[in-house]
């Protein structure tokens, strides 16, 4: 599996601390022009967290929008109506992808980053079908969840925006938005689904490594998909013709 990534110089790896999301935006875009032009001669990793904020991408309809009146930024990546806050770690990869550009793959490496930290942590998740991001599974008394969000943006072969780990947010905040879109489905956390303390700080030297490594090809892209319950199979039948499964 080879690289994503056009230059083979290392990733740049900057945490920002607690940033406000427009000054993020306007970082996002300088970086990606820069690059784009070649001012910028290697791909930024950007690590943060926002103050609490609701982004809008451009498949979001009014009806995904916040019932509580609360103020929407509308933004320029894919993907629908997602909250950023406290507790919560963003990737922004500016990345000047390998020809022919392959935004699926992309896509694909920075899930296959996330699936790995959460892995790492001692927590299953999955992609499942039709949906972008990464899953811890329902059963009969929960929905799925959303662990870990992505959009992103491509212009002039250069990828910006990326993706969110919900690692110990108040996920309160996803209550009043239908989040990406999806009213089946809701949103979890590492330290709600394994019942101890996870911090931005614990997950951000083990995001940006396997987003490096994804990205680079060190680290390959597999299924991860939801495991299915096997259809109980007739191999003999016992003398009043009743069948016998295993």
């Amino acid at each position: 599996m080879g690289s994503a990534r056009l230059s083979s110089e290392p990733l740049e790896i900057r945490w920002l601390g607690r940033v406000d999301y427009q000054e993020t935006f306007d970082l996002q875009h300088r970086l990606a022009t820069e690059r784009a032009d070649g001012i910028l001669d290697h791909d930024v990793l950007l690590l943060l967290e926002h103050p609490a904020v609701y982004t809008a991408g451009r498949r979001t309809e009014d009806a995904d929008r916040p019932t509580d009146g609360s103020p929407v930024i509308d933004v320029d990546r894919g993907g629908k109506l997602t909250w950023h806050g406290p507790g919560q770690l963003v990737a922004y990869p500016i990345v000047a992808l390998a020809h022919p550009v392959d935004v699926v793959d992309y896509v694909r490496r920075l899930e296959e980053a996330m699936i790995t930290v959460t892995h790492q942590f001692g927590l299953d998740t999955y992609r499942v079908d039709g949906r972008s991001g990464v899953w811890v599974l329902g059963d009969g008394l929960r929905q799925d969840r959303k662990i870990g969000a992505i959009g992103i943006r491509v212009a002039r072969a250069v990828a910006l925006h990326g993706i969110a780990v919900n690692c110990d947010p108040d996920l309160s905040a996803f209550t009043s938005i239908i989040p990406c879109g999806i009213p089946d489905a809701g949103a979890g956390s590492l330290t709600g689904e394994l019942d101890r303390k996870i911090t931005v700080e614990d997950v951000r030297p083990l995001l940006g490594r396997a987003i490096s490594d994804a990205l680079d090809g060190t680290l390959p892209v597999v299924e991860h998909r939801p495991p299915r319950a096997e259809t109980p199979q007739i191999v003999a039948t016992n003398g009043s013709g009743v069948g016998l499964v295993r």
